[in-house]
């Protein structure tokens, strides 16, 4: 659920995203109500507004500003993406792979068509033979070029106030000591023994437990999902230090 206070009357607009993009993780979640409530004030920041984030980064601070703009202020997200429409984030590919449509539904928050091209993308990083079967072998992972499964996760995160993406599935997991049974009901994917349906009973909004997107074919198995959130520039990403 999304965390929330009082609107912070005394702080000038600069001052409200000076301490949204600085705070710890705890002040931040504070302010995400607030940042929403105030999108009219932060809106006339203008380019100003996204200068504290890095677009190679994955600040969710920057991903939350843009999709409270394109929720409350259209036409001032219209200006500042002016020289990239279809995203802020910058989102490399090692084969080519144009991750604009992804950064696209995410920001309007149509977590359904993000879920959808990211599993069609992870098919076609795989190879042409899980593109024709329609699915991934667990196997075929370790060959997937990592930085496109760290594009695909840097996207998630940023747009889902760091809740969703192959990061925060794979924290949940290491605090369940590694217990995939426990994880499918934490994170959604399994109800009372029951694997849940697709795609009626998923929640496709960031009403959504933690973890939730994007989905992997779990009916494939552990491996599948094992591989993926343990590929080595995953598991960089989540420990740059390798330990």
């Amino acid at each position: 659920m999304l965390s929330g206070s009082s609107p912070s009357s005394t702080l000038s607009a600069e001052q409200l995203l000076d301490r949204f993009a600085k705070g710890n993780l705890r002040q931040r979640r504070n302010l995400i109500k607030t940042i929403e409530l105030r999108a009219s004030d932060l809106a006339a920041l203008g380019s100003d507004l996204l200068k504290p984030f890095d677009p190679r980064g994955d600040d969710w601070a920057a991903g939350w500003i843009l999709q409270v703009l394109c929720r409350h202020q259209p036409d001032v997200l219209a200006v500042l993406l002016d020289a990239s429409p279809d995203g802020w984030f910058q989102a490399e590919s090692a084969v080519a792979i144009d991750y604009n449509p992804l950064q696209r539904s995410l920001l309007n928050e149509d977590f359904q068509a993000a879920d959808r091209f990211t599993s069609a993308v992870l098919r076609e990083l795989a190879g042409p033979e899980a593109v024709r079967r329609g699915y991934v072998y667990f196997s075929e992972v370790a060959s997937i070029p990592g930085l496109d499964l760290v594009s695909l996760d840097r996207l998630w995160g940023a747009y889902s106030l760091g809740r969703f993406g192959f990061t925060a599935q794979a924290t949940l997991l290491h605090a369940l000591d590694g217990r995939y049974e426990l994880l499918w009901p934490r994170i959604g994917w399994k109800q009372a023994g029951v694997w849940t349906r697709y795609p009626g009973a998923f929640t496709w909004s960031l009403a959504a437990p933690d973890g939730h997107m994007p989905l992997i074919n779990q009916l494939r198995g552990v491996r599948l999902m094992d591989a993926l959130l343990n590929h080595p520039e995953l598991l960089r990403r989540r420990d740059p230090a390798g330990r």
